[in-house]
């Protein structure tokens, strides 16, 4: 039976519409509904507490709005939260640091992988718990990159000081060896052409946007979930405040103008 119930996406703000565009490609015709934490945002800087209390409160708006299963675009409440969320919901809850993790160990030849992210998602060391526990002979290095996200929303995306920025992040992580990147943050898909030329040569970067909605079908598939109609799926969005260029910086993260936007002052 065809089960028209959307997915629900959340994020600290709008750089989890990487992960809403990722899954309209791969499933075009399941609708989405997204929450983006625009007034509170960003999470990379607060504290664990603060972003469980967040991620519980937009799950249960999410809940509350039919979806049929919940995927945490934010990589910090991902690495900080995931296992409260699972606890807390009766749907199943993906995050986006398992999948971008089984995909970076399929791609490494050297068993030697990098990390990129926020301040939190690399002080959580939640992918090398994530890869050791996929493979306990992988090595990781990993470099927080605390001014990328500001560049992706300014559509910094080329350019001497963006380049310069990223090569200053990824020297370490040239010079260590890695095989294999993980962007692990949901703004830097925007910034892989950048990266991509930064890295040493042969360097496999790992979207975590693209890994997340293949790990979704996969779970629609094993629960039977997964619409099966004919109708286009629908993108419905919740944010906590419209702040300044919402609508250009929704544009560059989602790649096409963001419709049917509502406000949500009291989640």
């Amino acid at each position: 039976m065809a089960d028209s119930r959307p997915i629900g996406v959340f994020d600290s703000g709008l750089g989890g519409l990487t992960v809403a565009k990722a899954l309209q490609t791969l499933l075009p015709n399941e609708s989405i509904v997204y929450f983006g934490d625009t007034a509170r945002v960003p999470y990379g800087n607060k504290s664990r507490e603060l972003i469980k209390e967040y991620s519980l409160e937009i799950a249960d708006f999410l809940m509350k709005h039919n979806a049929k299963m919940i995927v945490v675009a934010c990589n910090t409440a991902s690495a900080l939260a995931l296992d409260e969320l699972q606890q807390h919901c009766i749907l199943p809850v993906i995050g986006v640091i398992n999948p971008g993790a089984a995909e970076a160990i399929k791609a490494t030849k050297n068993d030697h992988i990098g990390i990129i992210g926020t301040v939190a998602t690399v002080s959580s060391k939640a992918y090398e718990k994530a890869l050791q526990g996929l493979n306990v002979d992988i090595k990781t290095s990993s470099q927080a990159c605390p001014l990328l996200v500001p560049l992706a929303e300014e559509g910094w995306l080329e350019g001497e000081v963006t380049n310069s920025i990223v090569k200053h992040y990824l020297l370490p992580l040239n010079n260590n060896e890695i095989d294999t990147l993980i962007l692990g943050c949901t703004h830097y898909p925007l910034l892989k052409d950048v990266i991509a030329n930064q890295v040493n040569n042969d360097t496999i970067l790992i979207d975590s946007a693209a890994a997340v909605a293949r790990a979704v079908k996969e779970s629609l598939l094993e629960t039977n979930q997964l619409y099966d109609g004919d109708e286009k799926g629908t993108l419905m969005c919740y944010v906590t405040d419209i702040p300044m260029r919402f609508e250009d910086v929704g544009q560059r993260f989602l790649g096409s103008p963001m419709d049917h936007v509502q406000t949500v002052h009291d989640i």
